[in-house]
């Protein structure tokens, strides 16, 4: 019998137009392919052709060694996130696929829609400090593969208060 994927999506229409979204994904089988500086910076590239291409603007991004971070807002009522993060996932799987002969990306990606009352730069905060958390760096400025391509954010961003995303907060006993 076939393996049935679980939605984890919200219906279409939840994903067009100028909302903002986290977005994180997860390399195949969590390989480390991009602990390689030049992979990294392969995906930061392309990321920003598909952003261009989308009309999304990346407020903060992080590429780690096994996963990505992103946090995209839409320009315009036409902007479409699940056609950007399948775009973007299947021009770089294929290229990848192409050059290395193993997948790039697991099936899925986790996004999470930014609401009202929610600081965009506390969830840009959490993104830039992923590489501190995990060791790779003790100030998110020297890690070279996060930053934004809409705003300053070595010079002007703040860490101390940063998100978290729903499935890190402690559950209610």
């Amino acid at each position: 019998m076939p393996r049935l994927h679980k939605n984890i999506r919200l219906g279409p229409a939840s994903y067009i137009g100028q909302s903002s979204f986290f977005v994180t994904i997860c390399c195949a089988a969590r390989r480390p392919i991009f602990s390689n500086s030049g992979r990294a910076q392969w995906l930061v590239d392309n990321l920003r052709r598909q952003a261009a291409a989308y009309n999304f603007a990346v407020y903060a991004y992080c590429v780690m060694p096994d996963h990505f971070h992103a946090l995209v807002t839409g320009r315009d009522a036409a902007c479409n996130l699940l056609s950007f993060m399948r775009n973007f996932k299947q021009i770089t799987g294929h290229e990848h696929l192409a050059k290395f002969a193993q997948d790039l990306w697991q099936k899925k990606f986790y996004d999470h829609i930014v609401r009202p009352k929610e600081s965009a730069a506390r969830i840009a905060a959490y993104i830039w400090l992923n590489p501190v958390r995990k060791g790779l760096c003790s100030d998110p400025r020297d890690y070279l593969h996060s930053g934004s391509f809409v705003v300053d954010w070595k010079s002007g961003a703040s860490f101390v208060d940063p998100w978290l995303p729903d499935w890190k907060k402690p559950r209610p006993a």
